[in-house]
């Protein structure tokens, strides 16, 4: 019988003034958590919210956003957070589909919920504490959950098809946390940074909310801002954090990097996309204290399915890592069939921390599983020592003239090239190849690239055909908020 805040119970009636959260100018312990989760809890008991009812948050980083979530959960409602970078028919689409009871959402948003029913602002003062928008709310009693019951719904990101409520039951999130304790190391001593979005898995969940499963304290920014987190780092003495590729790329580029004391920091998990060396490198030039975690996980997994060990950084780098101890790895080929190390297929999982489908949508919940085998859509090869290596999306798989072309392969070599600070490779319609390969590139502030030197480049290390026919230079890419480059809105924008 599980609830989330019976961990939080825990740590108030063991360490009550022991700090949890902090935001902004709140300090707030575990004691004081308690009592805002039930307060909350309360209100929305009186707001008619029952067990197995999904009350959704449209909201940025605050306390507030944590304490709904805990609340919802102390009740036994399903917690649905959704991606405050979306527009009005888009948050629609998911709470019709949900069937959400109740929206909170942010005051600042109020022009995008405005025409949606059942919607509860959330103004500044609130964001710090949720009890000042339940004034006056009685404190509720746990409701006990069981490990297959609903916990939370979380709509994908949509990097190749419209949105899907993926399922997380209660039994998903807590394997999920013992299993990043476990490689993680974690202890009630660890003060992690939250900076990326709470409505995400890489900052709920990598290792998120598992920090507070074993009384450790989360350190809330509401947006991410570089000179922020490095102060963070230096004043809070932060012990780890996740960040998003393109926040950890500003990280290492920011001018005044060196102003500030990060050796606290024990260790930074990344991911999202296949790091690039010199990424890696950069990382243990600055952050002398700690070490950068490559991972690989996603939002059916609860993230964080391999995690990269200590000390194998290098013996093994361009690898994601290993299965956590709870997940298993498999590579398929098209038709299902096991494959063995060295060969590449697709990434299948299998494990307690892995969705068991797709809210209300049995066909593509059937579509993706061989029998208990989730089948990720991703594409790499396992080593003989079982260490993961991504090559692609499937559908990002370009075919030219017969010929299979890995975006993540070209992408690799032309990050080789001095200047480049962000490449995607994608595959355009082309009459005569089927698709031929085109590279958008992001240049740091100052360096220039045309196509003959990115061919000339190109050709030294790659075969001709796998060589981007067109090159097309960007001020940025976009990504989703685990990182991920959106090469699904780049195809769109190239062939619209």
């Amino acid at each position: 019988m599980v609830n989330l805040s019976s961990f939080i119970r825990y740590h108030a009636s063991r360490t009550p003034d022991r700090l949890a959260i902090v935001f902004k100018d709140q300090r707030i312990t575990y004691a004081e958590l308690l009592r805002r989760i039930e307060t909350t809890a309360g209100f929305l008991s009186a707001r008619g919210i029952r067990p197995d009812d999904v009350v959704a948050v449209f909201m940025k980083n605050s306390a507030a956003f944590l304490e709904l979530a805990f609340a919802v959960s102390h009740i036994g409602a399903v917690f649905l957070p959704i991606n405050f970078r979306l527009a009005t028919d888009e948050v629609r689409y998911i709470i019709e589909s949900a069937g959400a009871k109740l929206l909170f959402a942010d005051a600042e948003f109020a022009e995008i919920v405005g025409g949606l029913p059942s919607v509860i602002l959330v103004d500044e003062r609130s964001q710090s504490d949720s009890t000042i928008l339940t004034a006056g709310a009685d404190r509720a009693a746990m409701h006990v959950r069981r490990t297959d019951d609903l916990f939370r719904l979380m709509y994908t990101s949509g990097t190749t098809d419209r949105p899907k409520g993926v399922m997380h039951s209660y039994a998903n999130f807590y394997w999920k946390c013992a299993d990043h304790v476990l490689s993680l190391g974690l202890r009630h001593e660890n003060r992690l940074l939250v900076t990326g979005p709470l409505y995400h898995v890489g900052a709920f969940d990598l290792p998120g909310v598992a920090v507070l499963w074993i009384g450790g304290m989360l350190y809330v920014h509401r947006d991410f801002d570089p000179a922020h987190v490095l102060a963070s780092i230096k004043q809070e003495k932060l012990t780890g954090a996740w960040f998003a590729p393109v926040m950890l790329s500003a990280l290492l580029t920011f001018p005044d990097r060196h102003r500030y004391d990060v050796r606290s920091l024990e260790w930074v998990i990344g991911g999202g996309e296949r790091t690039p060396e010199a990424r890696i490198r950069a990382f243990s030039d600055y952050f002398t204290g700690g070490r950068y975690i490559d991972a690989y996980g996603l939002t059916e997994s609860c993230s964080g399915d391999t995690l990269m060990e200590a000390g194998r950084e290098i013996e093994k780098i361009g690898s994601v890592g290993r299965a956590l101890a709870h997940v298993e790895i498999e590579i398929r080929d098209e038709t299902g069939r096991t494959l063995p190390a060295g060969m590449t297929g697709e990434i299948c999982l299998r494990g307690p921390k892995i969705t068991g489908g797709y809210w209300k949508n049995p066909k593509t919940t059937a579509a993706s599983f061989y029998g208990d085998w989730f089948r990720t859509g991703d594409v790499g090869h396992l080593d003989a020592d079982g260490f993961l290596y991504l090559t692609d999306r499937k559908k990002d798989m370009i075919i030219s003239g017969g010929e299979n072309i890995a975006s993540s392969e070209v992408e690799r070599v032309i990050y080789q090239i001095p200047g480049v600070r962000e490449v995607a490779v994608i595959g355009v319609p082309d009459p005569k190849w089927g698709e031929r390969p085109v590279a958008i590139v992001v240049m740091t502030a100052g360096k220039m690239l045309d196509y003959e030197a990115l061919a000339t480049h190109c050709r030294a290390h790659l075969a001709n055909f796998k060589v981007p026919k067109d090159l097309i230079l960007r001020e940025q890419l976009p990504r989703n908020p685990s990182g991920k480059i959106l090469k699904r809105v780049l195809r769109d924008q190239l062939t619209s």
